[in-house]
């Protein structure tokens, strides 16, 4: 049985929160599962441009692991354009280029999507049972 752990990240002007759950039974380290769920909720417009995240240590505490673990999340996702920090006044949500950014993710979406299909057919899936599956795996 896996472990599972979750956090809360303030979202938007509805004052949602965002769930973060991290699994230790995942082949993806929790840095990265951490930063990939920001990501998307920031792609989603879960959260505005110049929104403040919860800080390093915030975060750390609500999940329950190490202050290294979400520095290297909010690191990665500074790197890859998602967040800026100020030092001494916290990590805000990035704006503009985040339209670049999505198109970036669906890239590589399409990427990974053409691979399956090339799989698929190769296994002789039909188009069919591959929406299936798709429409199977957009239900979780």
């Amino acid at each position: 049985m896996s472990a599972r752990r979750w956090g809360r990240l303030f979202a938007s002007e509805r004052r949602e929160d965002l769930e973060i759950i991290i699994s230790n039974s995942s082949a993806s380290p929790i840095y990265e599962q951490i930063a990939q769920q920001i990501k998307s909720a920031i792609l989603a417009g879960e959260f505005a441009e110049g929104q403040m995240l919860p800080s390093i240590r915030a975060l750390a505490n609500d999940l329950r692991i190490s202050v290294i673990t979400t520095k290297r999340a909010y690191a990665d996702l500074e790197e890859a354009g998602f967040v800026n920090t100020v030092q001494g006044k916290g990590t805000f949500v990035s704006g503009g280029n985040l339209e670049l950014l999505r198109e970036e993710s669906l890239r590589t979406i399409e990427g990974r999507l053409a691979k399956i299909v090339v799989d698929a057919t190769a296994a002789g899936i039909s188009k069919g049972e591959l929406h299936d599956m798709v429409d199977l795996l957009m239900e979780d």
